[in-house]
């Protein structure tokens, strides 16, 4: 993989720019990338840390589209990064420590728990009804920024479906919710980043030039969600949740 072929790089590149179009919105980009990646014969440690370059790119891209249209709150959002930053550095350092195993089996129920309530609940997120942050509310919410911070270093799938229904049940509607969560989701790629480059895991031609065309698809799938609302993004979150599910099972009993 040291030689840079080109059919490989435009492969690549339109991979990229799906995934980021999705992932700019829910969350879920790497079901994409990452095989993308895989599929090219790449070691799986180098597509993690290459896929984590690109993502990182298109995830800063999000968040900025999402702030300046006023879709991220701010004052909480950061208060909650750092802590989703140093979660994501100390997941990514114990995980060689935890079964993946039994994680596997934990989030493939969380993920449905998720997906039913969301379902069931037809108007959740249409508006904000934010609740007073109290100190269990606020508690719970570090908790939770620190929790899938450190998930998402130490595993990863499903990380952008959790926080945006941690921010749904907070009162956000689902614009919102997934600028928070992109805003989170940034913060802890970004401690994941760290260990990657540090370890030395990352072909870093591949990697930028897949962000870069992750950017273009982060820009896009932004502004879809910023114009639409709920009606679009209900409905991309619910599928991207369903696809993470089914993924999940399919590995635990297949592999």
């Amino acid at each position: 993989m040291e030689q840079y072929d080109p059919a490989t790089m435009v492969f690549l590149v339109i991979a990229a720019f799906i995934a980021s179009f999705i992932d700019s919105t829910v969350g879920g980009g790497g079901l994409i990338s990452t095989p993308a990646l895989l599929a090219t014969g790449m070691p799986v440690s180098f597509a993690l840390g290459t896929n984590k370059v690109a993502a990182m790119m298109g995830s800063f891209t999000s968040v900025v589209a999402f702030w300046r249209a006023g879709k991220i709150q701010k004052k909480v959002v950061l208060y909650l990064m750092p802590l989703s930053f140093i979660g994501s550095a100390l997941g990514a350092y114990v995980v060689y420590l935890l079964p993946a195993a039994l994680m596997k089996n934990i989030i493939v129920f969380m993920l449905v728990a998720v997906a039913i309530y969301t379902y069931r609940r037809k108007d959740w997120g249409d508006v904000s009804n934010v609740k007073e942050f109290g100190a269990g509310i606020l508690t719970a919410t570090i908790l939770t920024a620190f929790g899938l911070g450190f998930y998402d270093g130490f595993f990863g799938p499903g990380t952008g479906s959790f926080l945006i229904f941690g921010f749904l049940f907070l009162g956000y509607n689902f614009v919102t919710a997934a600028g928070n969560a992109k805003a989170l989701n940034f913060a802890s790629g970004a401690g994941a980043l760290v260990s990657f480059a540090m370890s030395g895991t990352v072909y870093w031609v591949y990697g930028l030039a897949m962000g870069v065309s992750m950017i273009f698809g982060a820009i896009f799938g932004s502004r879809m969600a910023i114009k639409h609302g709920a009606s679009y993004v209900r409905p991309l979150y619910l599928c991207v949740t369903t696809i993470l599910i089914g993924k999940q099972i399919y590995e635990l009993l297949f592999k």
